[in-house]
């Protein structure tokens, strides 16, 4: 027990020492390590340093002895760009076709090139193998609804964004990595502008990969487009590409990262200065490197370290707000310069495709097609919906529109998007009498085609060269047109009738219209959400407009109609929401039509499942009416797989009278004209008695016994209409 407590009194005086003193113990500790810090950072720098000039002698070696065969120059030619690979992703096949283009330009380089669709490539398999492959990759890419990516690039672009904002990758998963983007765009639909390209463009460069130039974005807006167009905005990007391409294969050009500044500009050596004279060409061996500076248009032949002091940071930030200023000037001499020389609304790619698809193009902005219902009731086999509806003469009807241009993309269109997009009118613009002229000149031109052809009564094609109606419904958006008014006239002043269609996009214009024998509007789904899906319009406020316009129509004198296209599966859930419609516009008629399948279209996954039979297009009607006081079915058309709800009004002594006096018609109208728009009229003012074989629920189910129906063979189900 002594002893023991002898042991303890030996140790319990430097405890008590050494805890009394624990303070300077403490610093002592935390003195250590700062300096054991401090050692580590400056060996670090010291061999920093070190590799820096063992780097620059190796870039700036002294004349070598000569070599007796030369064969230690060739071992040491390096191949600076092994291939290149187009990577595309495109919902209408322009990107693909635009990777066509590009594949075969570098083909004539001489250098190797591989096209691959983003749907069929995996970038978890073999992006990475691109970080040492020396090659250079192009990626393509278009930009679809509310800034979404094809459908062909969803799964890359999913991949490549969580890769780029995923710790487990790093941020130099794609190091050694050399790319370029070029994006297909509108900037017509201003918040989602080429998003997709700018994003794949930034996942990349967050992943530490390189850009061999900045972003390219094409745009389909004619009026803001660089160069004119899509295509021609492509070509000069690609003009640019292959200029890279090439300085990248002999290797000439680049930053050197050997050298690292001082504050005074001046390498390690002392012997190298930062601004250099322009021209002096880069050693052989350099990597390439471009800068945001570069390609926005600054001197190209100028090369930054990359490495800069604050004093250097603030003359480069002023040298981009200089450059900046300068591209604004330059847009906005453009835009002045626009608005005394506007471009035309038909490029030569979309004269092109617009051709193909069989219109006959007048001026700048406007077409003319003949309906393939002039052509039945030419040969007898009967004539389209508004024949049995409205009684017009489906041989005499001149289809056509004075704006190519559209506000919406709807999934439906069956001219399948080729048709130029816009909000307003900023195209120059041809004169309406001689878009008319012409328009009935070329309808009688392809009337003229039929003589002689089988079938084909003499009498029809008699009757058909005098253009009767104008049905102002073939592409486009007819209403956006300016003088749209001066158009109406002359067409009523030639004694022809006007079917005009609108989008709903465009109050103002409805408001302001003048009288229209029948004014439509295309009610294509009943509430903001479905509106947008089908439609897609470019309008912001798109749902405000649609319903202003509904309002605007209520106030027409003259006979006015919705028109319903039924997509099954996406709009015929909706019934109520179309009744609240109704109540809103008042229409003096409502046609439901089931959708017309217009074939595959990568601009739209509408298929035959979308299509409903006529049986459920019935359905739908006698619902919708059950909701509608005042309202109740009168026609039906059969073969367009079309019905119309008629207001009852129009209903005299239990039989209907939705057909047209169109010869009343024109009387009233120009007795409107003579009284300045004094005297006006109404809708029961010229209107007709509906033949007994047009009313719902007849045998002829519309047909017009007259003629004789013509049925294809192996037809399993009806997808016609006009």
């Amino acid at each position: 027990m002594d002893a023991s407590l002898d042991t303890w009194d030996h140790f319990y005086a430097p405890l008590i020492s050494l805890w009394m003193n624990r303070f300077y113990v403490y610093m002592g500790l935390a003195f250590g390590v700062s300096l054991c810090i401090c050692v580590q950072v400056v060996s670090k720098k010291l061999g920093d340093r070190s590799t820096g000039k063992s780097s620059l002698q190796k870039a700036s070696p002294a004349p070598a002895a000569p070599v007796a065969n030369g064969s230690a120059s060739h071992q040491k030619k390096e191949v600076h760009v092994s291939g290149v690979k187009i990577f595309y992703a495109s919902q209408t096949g322009t990107a693909k076709g635009f990777a066509a283009t590009l594949a075969e330009a570098v083909a004539a380089l001489g250098l190797p090139v591989a096209v691959i669709n983003l749907k069929e490539y995996d970038p978890d398999d073999h992006l990475g193998e691109e970080v040492t492959s020396n090659n250079i990759c192009v990626f393509l890419v278009a930009t679809y609804t509310d800034g979404r990516p094809p459908d062909s690039a969803e799964w890359f672009c999913k991949w490549l964004e969580e890769a780029a904002n995923d710790f487990r990758f790093g941020k130099t998963y794609l190091k050694g990595m050399r790319y370029a983007v070029f994006g297909l765009g509108n900037s017509l639909y201003e918040s989602d502008y080429n998003k997709v390209g700018k994003n794949i463009d930034r996942w990349l460069w967050m992943l530490s990969a390189k850009r061999v130039m900045t972003c390219g974005e094409g745009d389909g807006n004619v009026v803001k487009s660089r160069h004119g167009s899509l295509e021609a905005d492509f070509a000069a990007w690609q003009a640019h590409f292959l200029s890279r391409l090439q300085e990248l294969s002999r290797g000439s050009c680049g930053q050197k990262k050997a050298c690292r500044p001082h504050r005074r500009g001046s390498c390690d050596k002392g012997k190298c200065k930062r601004k250099k004279k322009e021209g002096k060409a880069p050693e052989e061996g350099q990597e390439f490197e471009t800068t945001s500076e570069e390609e926005s248009g600054a001197d190209e032949g100028k090369s930054h370290s990359s490495v800069m002091d604050v004093e250097d940071l603030g003359k480069l930030m002023g040298s981009m707000k200089q450059a900046k200023k300068e591209r604004e000037q330059q847009d906005m001499q453009l835009e002045k310069k626009g608005a005394s020389e506007k471009r035309e609304m038909i490029t030569p790619a979309l004269r092109e495709a617009l051709s193909k698809q069989g219109y006959q193009l007048i001026g700048s902005h406007s077409g003319v097609k003949l309906c393939r219902w002039t052509k039945s009731m030419l040969r007898g086999r009967g004539g389209c919906y508004k024949h049995t509806f409205y009684g017009i003469e489906s041989h005499r009807c001149m289809e056509t529109t004075p704006s190519l241009a559209c506000a919406n993309k709807c999934v439906f269109c069956w001219r399948h998007h080729t048709n130029p997009v816009g909000t307003e009118w900023r195209w120059k613009m041809d004169q309406p009498d001689m878009i008319l002229e012409q328009a009935v000149e070329n309808h009688r031109n392809m009337i003229r085609q039929f003589k002689g052809v089988p079938g084909v009564k003499a009498s029809r094609f008699e009757e058909g060269l005098q253009v009767k109606h104008c049905a102002l419904s073939l592409v486009g958006e007819p209403i956006m047109y300016p003088e749209i008014n001066r158009f109406l006239k002359l067409l009523h002043q030639h004694r022809i009738s006007s079917f005009l269609v609108t989008n709903a996009q465009f109050p103002m214009e409805i408001r302001n219209l003048e009288p229209v024998t029948q004014l439509y509007v295309s009610v294509d789904a009943s509430t903001k959400e479905s509106l947008k899906k089908i439609d897609r319009p470019l309008f912001k406020d798109f749902w405000q407009r649609f319903l202003d316009c509904l309002r605007a129509l209520a106030a027409k004198q003259q006979r006015t109609v919705y028109r319903l296209t039924l997509v099954k599966a996406w709009n015929v859930e909706e019934l109520q929401a179309y009744a609240e419609l109704v109540s809103l516009g008042e229409p003096d008629f409502i046609e439901v039509k089931g959708v017309t399948y217009c074939g595959e279209s990568s601009a739209s996954n509408l298929t035959m499942a979308n299509v409903p039979w006529h049986e459920e297009v019935i359905h739908f009607v006698e619902e919708l009416v059950d909701l509608l006081p005042n309202y109740e079915i009168a026609c039906e058309h059969e073969h367009s797989n079309c019905l119309l709800i008629a207001h009852t009004k129009f209903k005299i002594d239990g039989e209907w009278w939705t057909w047209i006096d169109y010869d009343r018609f024109q009387e009233l109208f120009q007795e409107y004209e003579t009284s300045e728009g004094s005297k006006t009229f109404s809708a029961k003012d010229y209107m007709a008695k509906t033949p007994h074989w047009a009313v719902f629920g007849a045998g002829e189910r519309g047909f017009d016994p007259k003629d004789t129906r013509f049925q294809r063979k192996n037809k399993s189900k009806d997808i016609s209409g006009c």
